[in-house]
């Protein structure tokens, strides 16, 4: 009897969360949105990955709704010029932000931020994640991590690597090395894609970076890559090491790229573009420009999504405080 109950019970609130979410797709449906093109900034110069897939999943869905999503690159402090931009924004989803995880790093990289990542933003989707890739220029005498970092350890500051400045999700990303490493590379802070140029000219010696702007070097023999940030190896290049196993255990550093819009957006207007952008990156020819890009496609929930964001906020919080003592 008493399991009779349970069964019956796990029903009744099955069925309520089906018609609750039912409710909530043909409330989205119903909403008037959008009326005018809208507005997705990016908070880098084009051709990163962050440019590339939130114009891919923009112009599908642009197509499919009637109305262009117009990406506005406002690049400038790893992201904070975009992201000021976006808080102070008409919360009517006709301006919103494609970000990357250097978005939940900027706390713990700049005091006093002109607004609350968790207060002043509503989470749509989490689209896509990627490990960044480890490469050097092939003068460096390095052919793996463990090499990589007994050469830093041989030579304290003498390597360098490139970096988007602080604040971003690279530069983030190469501090969090450096301090389980226990190595002192420098870090120089550059504007797009002048980072990867200075790399292959060997201005600089080493970089983490998105497959977009290091794969094709790899392949042509400018750039030589040792590792991948993700804890486990990418399904794009399986030969290649994570860092962790290579030589610095427990690193993990998993980059992602989402969907965010100003505070007090209303709900059905996120219910209606968490909806567009997951069925959108469900298209076979979107899902085949993101797997060329080497990315994995997530697009999850806003409250999924809400729960990357703290959690990752906390993780470099944690990092700030420990380089601080």
């Amino acid at each position: 009897m008493l399991q009779l109950e349970m069964s019956h019970t796990s029903f009744l609130r099955c069925l309520l969360a089906g018609l609750a979410l039912a409710c909530a797709g043909a409330y989205a449906a119903d909403v008037a949105y959008p009326t005018r093109p809208v507005r997705m900034l990016v908070g880098f110069t084009p051709g990163g990955t962050s440019d590339v897939v939130a114009r891919i999943v923009g112009k599908k869905l642009g197509d499919a709704w009637g109305q262009q999503f117009v990406v506005d690159n406002r690049a400038g402090a790893g992201g904070i010029v975009a992201t000021e931009i976006t808080a102070r924004a008409a919360p009517d989803g006709h301006t919103l932000f494609f970000v990357s995880s250097s978005f939940s790093m900027q706390p713990s990289a700049t005091p006093n931020l002109p607004y609350d990542i968790q207060r002043d933003f509503a989470p749509v989707t989490l689209a896509v994640s990627s490990p960044y890739v480890l490469v050097l220029h092939p003068s460096v005498d390095a052919r793996s991590v463990k090499e990589l970092i007994a050469l830093a350890k041989a030579k304290p500051g003498h390597l360098s690597s490139a970096t988007a400045g602080p604040g971003s999700a690279i530069h983030s990303t190469a501090e969090l090395f450096n301090a389980m490493a226990g190595v002192n590379i420098l870090l120089v802070p550059y504007k797009g894609a002048v980072g990867i140029t200075d790399l292959i000219a060997g201005q600089v010696h080493t970089s983490f970076a998105g497959f977009v702007q290091t794969m094709p070097h790899v392949r042509g023999g400018r750039l030589r890559a040792i590792a991948v940030s993700s804890a486990q190896r990418s399904a794009l290049l399986p030969d290649l090491p994570t860092v962790a196993e290579a030589g610095v255990p427990g690193y993990d550093v998993t980059v992602w790229y989402g969907l965010i819009a100003p505070a007090s957006t209303p709900r059905a207007i996120i219910a209606k573009l968490n909806a567009g952008f997951v069925k959108t990156m469900q298209a076979s020819e979107v899902r085949q420009n993101l797997t060329d890009l080497g990315v994995d496609i997530v697009g999850n929930t806003p409250e999924q999504f809400a729960a990357v964001i703290r959690a990752d906020a906390e993780k470099w919080m944690r990092l700030a405080k420990t380089k601080s003592r």
